[in-house]
């Protein structure tokens, strides 16, 4: 089976071992992510809410798409798409 490709941000690579990149099978959002909280449980509750919606200071993307603007967490991640996780950043 063909993996998908995880991209994590610097800021949040202090719960990956310093890893940028991750992989895991295809399926939806909520599959993705609950393959990396086995591995990495603190990452992900970095990324959702306890009632394990995605927090509303992070961005989630499916190659270019956001996923809020998809089925968020059902979107479908297929065989070979890049995912990206980007934290909002704000300042002025």
């Amino acid at each position: 089976m063909s993996e998908i490709v995880v991209r994590i941000p610097a800021a949040l690579r202090g719960f990956t071992d310093g890893a940028d990149e991750l992989s895991a099978s295809p399926g939806t959002v909520a599959d993705v992510l609950a393959q990396l909280r086995v591995r990495h449980p603190q990452l992900v509750q970095r990324l959702l809410t306890p009632e394990g919606e995605i927090r509303p200071f992070v961005n989630v993307f499916i190659d270019r798409a956001n996923i809020r603007a998809l089925q968020g967490l059902a979107s479908s991640v297929p065989a070979g798409t890049v995912v990206s996780i980007l934290p909002a950043v704000a300042g002025g």
